[in-house]
């Protein structure tokens, strides 16, 4: 993939890279054994039958079923359709040994908006775990289907969902005259309503989300140099942070949003350095002769992870930012590069080679031990979800070049097939404000 970081690591480590492509499907590889059974049952309607503008229980057991942890009846298999706690006979629930089941109402209101209402029940206590009622206009249903899946997630696992975020990534199609068209672009997690921020007959890379998921910043070879700019994803509104002489590349926000950290050529190697974006002051990170590129910012600000050659291979390393050398964090092979810290800071994900295969690995970080979560010959570009519990990437898979997910310990394993054009470089995007 040519994306600007592996684009140095390639021309000056000597590494190709893959590609992905176009709209998503997702697939479940592999879940979790024992996966918690579900029943989503069709939500209640109050308009013509037939003509409600969306199936919110489709969308939540889709989300449910695509995490990998949950396993979500069939329609057909369901014993009653119940739209009322008190409508719900749940010995028929016990029987089928459905130990949650998930009832609701869509409604249209007066005012042309909409009403929904959910509740998530269990079936052995005969109660309920929780729930809302909310209104929403036409274009907020799917999120709000999200939003349901996300409290189902959270209250059945303990850990928050991430359903209603979103994805950026780069897609790569050629127009009639066999032209590439390069296009930024963003979409819901579940690969919906996907928006084109920017489109460009050069090459767009780099994708990064701000902490409050309101800017991306990116790399684009536009004049035929690579610039650094943050565009607003709202207004579209956009500004070129970075464009010095030589490589411009690989920003990542800090936690906090006031600045970037990049890899800059400006002054002869690759180096690290920090943007300060409130006064476009610039302070540099790594004095090494060697390539560091690849910087990510661990959750409390303090420290930076990147890549660098400097010890003769692509290797992890991690720089504290109130002072002191780099120190390695990973030995084991000769080839680690893309660090990205976890959401909680104990550990790092990245791109291991060994033996002419590139596949996503996790480093623990209080252990030191390193777990290879996926199979695949090339694999790139990890992303973690906000609430840490999945890693999207790139990858070559069995229907060609497409994006993937697997989950942090290695469990559960998603295909993204991408079926029109390539898609480069998935970047997951935060939690929304609350």
């Amino acid at each position: 993939m040519r994306y600007i970081c592996r684009l140095l690591l390639t021309m000056l480590l000597g590494m190709s890279g893959a590609q992905a492509q176009g709209e998503l499907e997702i697939i479940i590889d592999t879940g979790v054994e024992n996966a918690l059974p579900i029943a989503v049952i069709p939500f209640g309607w109050n308009g013509i039958p037939g003509e409600q503008p969306i199936d919110l229980h489709v969308t939540i057991a889709n989300d449910l079923e695509r995490s990998g942890r949950f396993v979500t009846m069939n329609e057909s298999d369901m014993p009653q359709h119940p739209e009322e706690f008190g409508h719900v006979n749940f010995s028929d629930w016990q029987l089928l040994r459905m130990e949650n089941i998930v009832i609701g109402n869509l409604k249209q209101t007066q005012a042309g908006d909409f009403e929904i209402e959910f509740r998530l029940l269990d079936a052995y206590k005969e109660a309920q775990l929780t729930g809302f009622r909310i209104k929403a206009g036409r274009t907020q249903l799917r999120r709000t289907a999200h939003r349901i899946s996300d409290l189902i997630f959270e209250k059945l696992t303990g850990v928050r969902g991430a359903f209603d975020t979103r994805i950026a990534y780069v897609t790569v199609k050629q127009d009639a005259a066999g032209e590439e068209r390069h296009s930024l672009q963003i979409a819901d997690a579940d690969g919906f309503n996907p928006q084109v921020l920017l489109e460009s007959d050069q090459s767009l890379m780099s994708p990064a989300w701000s902490p409050d998921g309101e800017s991306l910043a990116y790399v684009s070879f536009e004049g035929n140099n690579s610039s650094v700019f943050v565009q607003n994803i709202r207004t579209g509104e956009r500004n070129e942070v970075a464009s010095h002489n030589g490589i411009n590349s690989a920003p990542a926000f800090s936690p906090d949003g006031g600045r970037l950290a990049l890899t800059l050529s400006k002054e002869g190697d690759p180096e690290i350095f920090v943007l300060h974006l409130s006064t476009n002051s610039l302070q540099r990170i790594t004095h090494n002769r060697a390539i560091d590129t690849e910087p990510n910012w661990s959750p409390d600000g303090n420290r930076l992870i990147f890549t660098s050659d400097r010890g003769g291979t692509p290797q992890i390393y991690e720089v504290d930012l109130q002072g002191g050398a780099p120190r390695r964090l990973t030995f084991e092979g000769a080839y680690f590069a893309r660090p990205r810290y976890s959401p909680d800071g104990t550990g790092v994900t990245m791109v291991h080679g060994n033996n002419g295969f590139y596949r996503i690995g996790y480093l623990d970080l209080d252990s030191g031990y390193l777990s290879i979560l996926t199979k695949n010959r090339l694999d790139e570009s990890p992303s973690f979800s906000p609430n840490g519990s999945m890693i999207i990437y790139a990858t070559n898979g069995r229907r060609g070049s497409e994006l993937a997910a697997v989950s942090a310990d290695g469990r559960v394993h998603q295909r993204l097939a991408l079926q029109d054009g390539e898609v480069r470089e998935p970047a997951w995007g935060p939690f929304p404000p609350d």
